[in-house]
């Protein structure tokens, strides 16, 4: 049986974002209507600034790929999985920051992958979803530990908005994707050139902003000093790096001076920016 034997897609209006959904065979409906303008200026963003990730597990794989769609619109990386096995296997190499699981899978129950996924990520927001008529399930989901549920049928407006609920409460920032850079507590805003560690202000020439935006654009990345010759100078220096070393510096003093550091040097490669370890000592 093919997806056009078991769905019917139609566009709601020009301006939805979402399809219009309705199951042929009695499995699931879902709508959508236009989301309000601050929804759809903003998206979410992990910590390091990179977008957040969600693993949908559902054994239908057309619905796990319709819902993969919705969340891929919001600006999020998405993988799939139709068992618990896969799903498992996924989360290793995915590393999701969220997990949309189907209650009912064919060779593991949800919760037993839940139980799994929670012993290598413990603080992993959970999603399950559930039959509209199983109550014991939700229960049970909830119970044992899941975050949030919806029922099926359901519409992919109230699982986008869950989800962001359940990424917000565990730590993922709300910015504006077109014009703000942020990796951990430091963000760059690309049209005002203003910049912040946390909530104290930084001020910065321009070279070293657009420095700092280059390292920001490419966290955990290690940039060689050939290529940030390149990018932030746009000419070489005669495989000279003392320029790069010096500017280096400078941001040090203004973003690292009495905080943990976020700036490191990873010796004959280049310098690498990632969030501050809490652990860290100040410099």
């Amino acid at each position: 049986m093919d997806l056009l034997d078991r769905y019917v897609i139609h566009s709601l209006t020009t301006e939805a974002p979402y399809p219009f959904l309705i199951n042929c065979r009695h499995r699931a409906y879902m709508t959508s209507t236009p989301p309000a303008s601050d929804a759809a200026s903003t998206e979410l963003r992990r910590p390091d600034g990179t977008p957040v990730r969600v693993l949908v597990v559902d054994d239908e794989a057309p619905l796990a790929d319709l819902l993969s769609m919705a969340l891929r619109y919001e600006g999020w990386k998405t993988t799939t999985a139709g068992d618990g096995a896969s799903a498992l296997q996924a989360a290793r190499d995915f590393r999701p920051d969220a997990v949309i699981l189907d209650v009912m899978l064919p060779d593991l129950t949800g919760l037993e992958v839940m139980r799994r996924l929670r012993a290598e990520q413990h603080d992993m927001p959970v999603l399950f979803l559930t039959a509209k008529d199983a109550v014991e399930d939700r229960i049970a989901g909830l119970t044992a530990g899941g975050d949030d549920y919806v029922t099926k049928p359901f519409s992919l407006e109230e699982v986008v908005a869950r989800l962001r609920g359940l990424l917000r409460r565990a730590g993922a920032a709300a910015v504006r994707a077109e014009s703000v850079l942020v990796v951990g507590d430091l963000s760059l805003d690309e049209d005002s050139h203003e910049v912040f560690r946390g909530e104290d202000p930084i001020r910065l020439t321009a070279t070293e902003f657009e420095l700092l935006r280059f390292l920001m654009r490419n966290p955990r990345r290690v940039l060689s000093k050939p290529q940030i010759l390149d990018r932030v100078w746009s000419y070489d220096f005669g495989g000279q790096g003392n320029v790069v070393e010096l500017y280096i510096s400078y941001l040090r003093r203004k973003i690292d001076a009495g905080r943990s550091p976020m700036i490191h040097t990873m010796r004959g490669a280049g310098y690498v920016l990632k969030p501050a370890d809490a652990t860290a000592p100040a410099r």
